[in-house]
């Protein structure tokens, strides 16, 4: 994918060429770097018969905003802070276990995915999150948006920083004095 926009009339080949060398390094890097270098520590997980209260307790102490849900080692389901909201707004029990509410089976990525991969998979769940497992379907991290964009900013900072607010703002009059 390559975006062909020229800014300068006295040398638009030099712009042009730029920006399309910057697109397909974009391309490549995402599509070749792993989602473990954007995985975040190792996730908090808990039994199914955990209650909610006690699950919000360790959501808090340990500053996530999931907690993962497992049987006998293997992702079982996610718990989220979506889920907790959505809980409070109805005035439901917190001491049912979490299995009653959790999401169960969810999506996931393997420690092998690429990071085009996880955002292909995010923005078309609509996640802010997602579980990273191994083959044998144990939790090793988790995908969250802010890490794809410090990710995003860490590898292209020139694409990134030198953004203008409104890319294609064309101004109708003379700026200036």
């Amino acid at each position: 994918m390559t975006r062909t926009v020229t800014h300068s009339p006295q040398r638009p080949w030099r712009e042009q060429r730029q920006i399309e060398v910057l697109a397909v390094d974009f391309q490549l890097n995402l599509g070749s770097e792993t989602v473990e270098q954007i995985s975040s520590a190792q996730p908090v997980c808990v039994e199914p018969d955990c209650s909610v209260r006690d699950v919000l307790h360790r959501m808090k102490a340990n500053r996530r905003g999931a907690v993962l849900i497992c049987r006998e080692g293997r992702l079982d389901g996610i718990f989220t802070e979506r889920d907790a909201l959505k809980l409070m707004a109805a005035g439901a029990d917190f001491d049912v276990p979490v299995e009653q509410v959790m999401t169960a089976h969810p999506e996931s990525l393997a420690d092998n995915d690429t990071v085009g991969a996880a955002i292909a998979k995010m923005s078309h769940g609509s996640y802010r999150r997602m579980p990273i497992v191994d083959a044998d379907g144990r939790p090793k991290g988790f995908v969250k948006v802010s890490g794809i964009l410090h990710f995003l900013v860490a590898h292209f900072p020139s694409i990134v920083y030198n953004l203008p607010p409104n890319p294609h703002h064309s101004t109708q009059s003379r700026e200036g004095a």
